[in-house]
């Protein structure tokens, strides 16, 4: 027998960010971890728009895909790791990664997605100074042969 789960206490105490938004892109769940991770409160981001975290060069792109998903009930995204750039409440920039979900109503209509977030800032930037080290590297070794 499973036992029943709690799935408020489960969003909560995740480590990752948990945000679902409605069909308009307005957000309904902002977890504790999405709070740490992007410096708004729940208060704050309930009923925002997700551009609190999309940088403004992205914002069109995304609700074009987003509106699209809205419309098809299809993300090309289903299964995928999405790397991207985000924002935190000063600003900040940040390189995220996450996982998306459609989210259906009672009516079978998409109500919403949420998304799995995790924070690569730091993970990313090792990567690019390791890039650029090899590539410092293999410019040595050209000039010196």
């Amino acid at each position: 027998m499973q036992a029943s789960i709690d799935y408020e206490q489960l969003v909560s105490a995740i480590g990752d960010a948990v945000i679902i938004s409605d069909a308009n892109g307005a957000i309904t769940l902002w977890n504790p971890a999405a709070e740490r991770m992007f410096g708004y409160t729940q208060a704050e981001a309930m009923g925002q728009s997700l551009d609190l975290i999309i940088p403004e060069r992205l914002r069109g792109r995304h609700w074009e895909g987003y509106d699209k998903t809205m419309a098809t009930g299809i993300t090309r995204y289903g299964h995928d790791l999405l790397k991207v750039p985000a924002v935190d409440k000063n600003g900040k920039s940040m390189s995220i990664a996450f996982t998306v979900a459609l989210l259906h109503g009672d009516d079978g209509k998409i109500s919403g997605i949420v998304a799995i977030i995790r924070d690569e800032t730091v993970r990313f930037q090792e990567e690019r100074a390791l890039r650029k080290r090899i590539t410092e590297l293999e410019a040595q070794l050209k000039v010196g042969a």
